[in-house]
């Protein structure tokens, strides 16, 4: 496993999360890192993404509201979520490619994902 996404959990609406991908066995530092989900029964969506130079860009759902961030020194990477909503219930993955986008397609490396579910 290269990247293992984890922290979610069962919330209350409104509160806050921080999701982890941590990387093992190889570095990701040049890489954009992409955070996806899956809500139940439904497609997996783009949520974030940050490149390896700090930029970033995010869905509409949840722009004001998620952050990705990364600390390289610890092949670590990171989605801040504030406000959450029972939408955002959903399985999270963190992925990685070397590219930009939103597409799943352009990811090669993908975590397995992490469960987060947020009660109303």
């Amino acid at each position: 496993v290269q990247l293992q996404a984890s922290g979610g959990g069962l919330v209350q609406a409104g509160s806050s999360l921080r999701l982890s991908c941590a990387s093992s066995g190889r570095t990701f530092s040049r890489h954009t890192i992409g955070w996806f989900r899956q809500p139940p029964g439904k497609e997996r969506e783009f949520v974030a993404a940050i490149t390896w130079s700090g930029g970033t860009y995010y869905a509409e759902s949840v722009r004001g509201r998620f952050t990705p961030s990364r600390d390289n020194a610890k092949n670590t990477m990171y989605l801040q979520m504030n406000n959450l909503k029972p939408e955002d219930t959903a399985v999270y993955y963190c992925a990685a490619t070397l590219g930009t986008g939103w597409a799943s397609g352009q990811y090669d490396v993908w975590g397995q994902g992490t469960q987060l579910t947020v009660s109303s």
